[in-house]
């Protein structure tokens, strides 16, 4: 099992940066593939980034495809979203998540984090 704690959300503006972590914490945490999702208010929860458990590959949403970057850290028990270029349609909360293989469906995912949120000013 795995636990998942996300932080480093916030309120920036349009063009500003914003890295969030998640700390996992369970001891097969570096067999898991990580994501990252995010849902607006009165949105559906929608895939970001998806890592694979040895880092070697990633896939985006098209979306942010070319502004986020998702990276891990096994050592560390540390999954990052590096955020660049912030938009105000990027304003959500953000989930980091577990899954036993790459995936890019919300049911893929069994471990979810409680979501920290990025608010991006216009």
């Amino acid at each position: 099992q795995v636990q998942l704690v996300e932080s480093g959300g916030g309120l920036v503006q349009a063009g500003d940066s914003l890295r969030l972590s998640c700390a996992a914490s369970g001891r097969t945490f570096s067999s898991y593939a990580m994501g990252w999702f995010r849902q607006a208010p009165g949105k559906e929860r929608e895939f970001v980034a998806v890592i694979s458990w040895s880092g070697g590959s990633t896939y985006y949403a098209d979306s942010v495809k070319g502004r986020f970057t998702i990276s891990r850290d096994n050592a560390k028990k540390m999954v990052y979203l590096q955020m660049n270029n912030l938009k105000p349609e990027d304003t959500a909360v953000y989930y980091c998540a577990a899954s036993d293989d790459i995936g890019v469906l919300p049911f893929e995912f069994e471990y979810w984090g409680q979501g920290t949120q990025v608010t991006v000013s216009s």
